[in-house]
């Protein structure tokens, strides 16, 4: 202690200042003999204005006792612990919720008539599936009546021309090949089906004009797990004009062509989920009756050769067998 004020003073005389006044606090006290020293708080805010609000700013946090075990706790106090922290109480079994977007396939399908598209309604045969439909038309109006309830709007012949623009669109997409897209125009049903063997291949596919506007055929709806949640779905008939061509990754032609159109008769099935209240109808599925011919497998493709191998054949064999005279030349020249 001694050695420091020697020093200070030593300080003093060296800066020739006429007093310690001069000096910082802890010089100031240090240059006093036998006198105390004395260590001033520096971290006291000058302003005494916000002491209160600053005081506020703390928060005191309960610290748990870490040191604690599950095992040594009871029942209640193991309750009690539980609420303090926030922690629900764990379940003795497992349980994980799922949404149901679409059903599994098409309930009570529609059964087209052999022969349609083709029989006149004047013919006898055609006049018959008329009275036939006719008989079937109860279900399908109480289903429309269904789904009414929760769509005011609904109405046969409009959703008809609506699902053609969505039958549209959907093979358009396809097409493009935009997956995020088709997601949102055809069900989880039928998304695998439609996006089955179209990796590396190129589709070409018009909607040229159609033979006979499309109508509704079948109606039906069902509830899944609970009576409140009910799917709708409705058949609509198309019987249209179609291009399709296919080719695969080397740019070669395996089914289908672009300049050839073909008539489609064709049974789509459209599903929308009633109960949910942002649900759309959806492309879900399309009937393929028992009676309809098989469609035309694809083209096998080959490599061509710039010989034909029957002419390559026959080159050959010119070259191995020898001519007549001159096997008759070289026996001559042996004997």
């Amino acid at each position: 202690m001694a050695s420091f004020v020697a020093a200070s003073r030593a300080a003093i005389k060296f800066l020739q200042l006429p007093s310690a006044g001069f000096l910082a606090p802890c010089l100031q006290n240090a240059t006093i003999i036998n006198q105390q020293q004395v260590r001033h708080r520096r971290t006291k805010h000058w302003d005494p204005k916000w002491k209160r609000l600053r005081k506020a700013k703390f928060v005191k946090i309960d610290i748990p006792n870490l040191n604690e075990r599950a095992e040594d706790l009871s029942q209640e106090q193991m309750k009690t612990r539980m609420k303090e922290r926030g922690i629900m109480p764990p379940r003795p079994w497992l349980e994980r919720p799922f949404y149901i977007s679409c059903t599994g396939g098409v309930f009570e399908p529609y059964i087209p008539p052999e022969g349609d598209g083709r029989m006149s309604a004047i013919s006898r045969e055609g006049a018959k599936q008329k009275i036939e439909q006719l008989e079937k038309k109860t279900k399908s109006m109480m289903a429309i009546r269904k789904i009414r309830n929760y769509d005011e709007d609904f109405e046969p012949p409009e959703f008809a021309t609506l699902a053609q623009d969505i039958y549209i669109e959907a093979h358009k997409t396809l097409c493009e090949k935009n997956k995020y897209k088709l997601r949102e125009i055809v069900t989880e049903r039928a998304y695998p089906e439609l996006m089955h063997n179209v990796a590396d291949k190129t589709i070409r596919w018009q909607f040229l004009k159609s033979l006979e506007p499309p109508r509704v055929v079948h109606a039906r709806c069902t509830d899944v797990i609970t009576k409140e949640n009910i799917f709708a779905q409705v058949t609509v008939r198309f019987h249209s004009q179609q291009t399709l061509a296919i080719y695969d990754r080397f740019g070669r032609l395996m089914h289908g062509s672009e300049t050839v159109p073909k008539d489609c008769l064709e049974y789509v099935v459209f599903e929308k989920h009633l109960a949910n209240e942002y649900g759309v109808w959806r492309l879900h599925e399309k009937i393929i009756p028992d009676w309809m011919p098989p469609k035309a497998p694809a083209f096998i493709t080959y490599r061509v050769d710039d010989v034909p191998p029957v002419a390559a054949v026959e080159e050959e064999s010119k070259e191995v067998v020898p001519a007549e005279g001159a096997v008759k030349a070289e026996t001559a020249a042996t004997t």
